[in-house]
């Protein structure tokens, strides 16, 4: 294997997660679409399942390396592939706060979105209500953690793996339920990560696939 290369769908948010940081580094490589209606699709989404240990993407490949799962994918791109947007912050404590909150935007923003989503996938016209509900209770409760905590936690600079794992979390969450009067903090930062040119390019790039939502794209963004 040679060169470096992202399978991945411009819809889903953890390929956006990795697409983020190779944007805004503007890393050189090859983006591989597993959608089945690209002429590729079918191959890709085949290579897809024979790497991944459950058949998910994104993957990366860097010539003989197969980096799989979105995190350890923005780890490899800081070791790597890093020019004038860092990644991961040089201070050992920092590093840990923004490691955790990789895993608040990706477990209880875009997890809890995820289950709304979920339940509307299996059964689009009677969703779990529990399902749904849960979903929403969860997206409202991490807005709210993140809200209070807003001005102790290093969500700034940009682009940082926090970012990464923000954009794509509070796009899609926003969606499935609104982040509240209660937190404004949030809903403007959800503003500023949009506007950055990264972010901006995955939103631009998933545009004409938003009649995949099964919720129903909101006529916004």
């Amino acid at each position: 294997m040679t060169g470096l290369a992202l399978y991945g769908h411009a819809f889903s948010s953890y390929t956006w997660k990795a697409l983020i940081p190779l944007y805004a580094n503007g890393t050189d490589f090859e983006f591989r679409d597993v959608d089945p209606g690209h002429a590729d699709g079918p191959a890709n989404s085949e290579f897809v399942q024979s790497v991944h240990p459950a058949g998910k993407f994104p993957v990366l490949i860097d010539g003989d390396a197969v980096i799989v799962e979105a995190t350890a994918i923005v780890e490899h791109l800081q070791v790597h592939h890093c020019d004038t947007a860092p990644l991961i912050p040089n201070n050992s404590a920092t590093a840990a706060q923004v490691r955790m909150l990789d895993r608040v935007f990706d477990n209880y923003v875009m997890g809890s979105a995820q289950r709304v989503v979920n339940a509307f996938i299996a059964d689009p016209d009677n969703p779990d209500p529990a399902e749904v509900q849960a979903g929403k209770v969860g997206l409202l409760r991490a807005y709210r953690w993140i809200e209070q905590r807003f001005d102790d936690l290093p969500l700034r600079p940009h682009v940082s793996l926090v970012t990464c794992a923000a954009a794509p979390a509070l796009f899609y969450g926003d969606w499935v339920e609104r982040i509240p009067g209660d937190c404004p903090e949030v809903a403007d930062y959800r503003a500023e990560l949009l506007a950055l040119p990264a972010v901006s390019r995955c939103v631009e790039g998933a545009r004409a696939y938003r009649h995949y939502f099964p919720l129903g794209a909101p006529d916004r963004d």
